[in-house]
């Protein structure tokens, strides 16, 4: 599924993963280009929050609405458009996220050639991947025909999408290691996967959050609110005044990590407590018990944003009781845009309309499986427009 990890999230530490995480970092997720997809943000929070108007006063699976707008946002800026083929990506992504949070004998004996190849998800992951070509060499062909054709992008406006990026730097020859279809291949599963669960998960956790604190809720909904005072909408320029919301999403973050289990090797055999850990051993950061050990967070169990004010903690690696996007060479390089997709539509929902749980619920919590771990069951919540000509 990530051609022979080839992408940026398994590979191995070597001079190409250095290599695409520069691409990544400077081309494909830049600061100047996550702002550049800001009106695909607002198109498709304004069609979210037009769903939901449609539904008001009655039950909606917030869990789906949310996750069908992080997936078609991730679409456009990744491909320009919303697959035809986007629900049968969305069930490969899945499958192959909940296989590759899972585990099977072979795990526990890596070195055993016999249960590598009886692997039953092996076999699974090859046909997966079949299906997983055709969507994407698809897709990669009709890139490379419109930009040969009209010279122009195939993102918004003729400018560039990701793959459209991706494209013009393997025809660049200025690459030192040139990257393959499957290369491509493997870097647009990964943002997909990644840039639409995540996101859509956190943001889900969030409103689960908010609906079992109403006190938290309240005081959201009121920052809001104030700042949009007047304008009867929210716009991506008022995120950076949203205080409050930035110490909901980072306590969100803390109970709940986008991968809660950081996959690493180790590329050298050390000692840690009178342990040997040999060369090339997987090691499993457990980013979930550090955001609630108790030596680190007093009521670690409790949610409070507050916590983090006038508090130097933050999530970019500095502080390892708290990694939520990871540390050192293998920090996320798409924090920037899962935040800018996480911030944005959860301040229009907070500010669009009030919540509440239908009569006898209560918010279940339960954890699903997976590599990021999302809720086990849907978030059902009765939204009701909020009259935004009561704050003058």
């Amino acid at each position: 599924m990530w051609y022979d990890y080839t992408d940026i999230a398994f590979s191995s530490y070597n001079e190409y993963w250095r290599q695409m995480r520069k691409l990544c970092i400077l081309e494909l997720l830049s600061t100047k280009n996550v702002r550049s997809f800001g009106s695909i943000r607002l198109e498709e929070a304004a069609q979210l929050l037009k769903i939901i108007q449609s539904s008001s006063g009655k039950p909606i699976n917030l869990t789906d609405r949310i996750f069908s707008f992080t997936s078609s946002m991730t679409c456009r800026a990744a491909f320009g458009e919303v697959l035809k083929d986007k629900d049968a990506l969305i069930m490969l992504m899945k499958e192959g996220t909940a296989m590759a949070g899972g585990f099977e004998l072979a795990d526990f004996f890596p070195s055993s050639k016999l249960l590598q190849v009886m692997s039953w998800n092996k076999n699974r992951l090859w046909k997966m991947r079949g299906k997983l070509d055709k969507i994407l060499d698809s897709m990669i062909n009709e890139h490379r025909d419109n930009l040969a054709k009209t010279n122009r992008g195939n993102g918004l406006l003729g400018g560039e999408d990701i793959v459209d990026v991706l494209l013009r730097l393997q025809q660049s020859g200025e690459l030192s290691i040139p990257i393959t279809n499957d290369n491509i291949k493997a870097v647009i599963f990964d943002l997909f996967s990644a840039g639409t669960e995540t996101s859509s998960t956190t943001i889900d956790w969030t409103m689960a959050e908010l609906m079992r604190n109403p006190r938290v809720m309240a005081k959201a909904q009121a920052e809001i609110r104030e700042i949009a005072k007047g304008k009867g909408t929210f716009e991506e320029s008022d995120v950076q005044s949203l205080k409050y919301l930035k110490l909901v999403i980072k306590e969100t973050f803390r109970l709940h990590p986008p991968i809660p289990l950081l996959p690493r090797a180790c590329r050298e055999e050390f000692k840690v407590n009178g342990y040997t850990i040999p060369l090339k051993t997987k090691v499993m950061i457990n980013i979930w018990a550090l955001g609630r050990d108790p030596d680190y967070w007093p009521e670690a169990e409790s949610y409070k944003p507050e916590r983090f004010e006038n508090n130097s903690v933050d999530f970019l690696g500095s502080n390892f009781e708290f990694l939520p996007f990871g540390a050192g060479r293998r920090f996320c390089p798409g924090m920037n845009f899962g935040l800018a997709n996480i911030e944005l539509p959860l301040a229009q929902l907070l500010y669009h309309f009030d919540w509440k749980l239908p009569k006898g619920n209560k918010v279940d919590m339960s954890e699903g499986e997976g590599i990021t771990v999302p809720r086990k069951n849907g978030l059902y919540l009765i939204p009701t427009p909020y009259n935004s000509s009561i704050d003058g």
